[in-house]
């Protein structure tokens, strides 16, 4: 049976490591773990791939995922500055 493997794009893949990385923002600020100057630094990476173009499904579900998860950065880092 052959094996699926994904498309790989350089902007499919800023998009998912946006994507994940967006919980890994999130959690170090609600720890504390995370300065806020870093973390805006990662956000900055995030919106950075959310500006791709949208050329897959996969990639219009992650620019979805990557522009929710800025909004609740952002709301969240306004927080704690």
């Amino acid at each position: 049976m052959p094996k699926f493997t994904p498309t790989t794009t350089p902007e499919l893949n800023r998009l998912r490591a946006a994507a994940a990385l967006i919980p890994i923002i999130e959690g170090g600020l609600f720890q504390k773990s995370l300065s806020v100057e870093r973390a805006s630094l990662m956000a900055s990476f995030c919106a950075w791939a959310y500006g791709q173009e949208a050329n897959t499904p996969e990639s219009e579900e992650l620019i979805k995922a990557v522009g929710d998860g800025l909004k609740r950065l952002e709301v969240a880092l306004a927080a704690d500055s």
